[in-house]
Order: C-alpha cells, then sequence, then structure tokens
C-alpha cells in the first residue's frame, strides 16, 4: 500500500483552481461546481454500474450516459480560446439523452 503522508501543489491555495488550457478561476466560480457535479453523478453511475452487470441493456445505457457525462466535464473544463479548440456537447448527445431516460 502506498502511504502518502504530504501532497503539495507547489502553488499554494489562493482559493482557485485552473481550467484545461491554464486559466485561473475561483473555486466557487459556477463552471467549478458544475464540472464537479458532473463528476459526482458520473461516479454515481459507476456505482450503479456494479449493479448491472446481469442487465447488459441497461449496462449499456448507463455506460453511454456516463461516456457522454466525462464528455460534458471536458467541455465545462476547457474554455473556448483561439488557441485551444474544445470538445462540445453535442445536440444529438442530448437527444439521446432525452429519450433514454
Amino acid at each position: 500500500m502506498v502511504k502518502l503522508t504530504k501532497i503539495y501543489t507547489r502553488s499554494g491555495d489562493d482559493g482557485s483552481t485552473a481550467l484545461a488550457d491554464g486559466t485561473r478561476r475561483a473555486k466557487h466560480d459556477a463552471r467549478i461546481a458544475a464540472y464537479g457535479a458532473v463528476d459526482e453523478t458520473n461516479a454515481a453511475l459507476g456505482m450503479a454500474r456494479l449493479h448491472t452487470k446481469q442487465q447488459p441493456t441497461l449496462d449499456a445505457v448507463l455506460a453511454r450516459l456516463q461516456n457522454d457525462l466525462f464528455d460534458l466535464g471536458a467541455d465545462l473544463a476547457t474554455p473556448d480560446t483561439e488557441d485551444f479548440e474544445p470538445l462540445r456537447v453535442t445536440p444529438q448527445q442530448v437527444a439521446r439523452l432525452e429519450t433514454e431516460i
């Protein structure tokens, strides 16, 4: 077992966190809260999938939802700039979500 006694970021905690392109946002920023909520939802789906192995149709739906949530989290963590083109959630992903749930 690995024992982690000290973990340092070497930048201190100034109340901000970095987005995928390196820009900083306050930890209480709505964007940060949104992708935190998406991550928590994705983790809950992962726990649910532990119990759906005997239901392959349901498990496949949950797997697709997890994949879409990973895309959404990446989308939220990546602002659109000239130098950095993010992945964007597509209308097809949203439509699939509406029909599968």
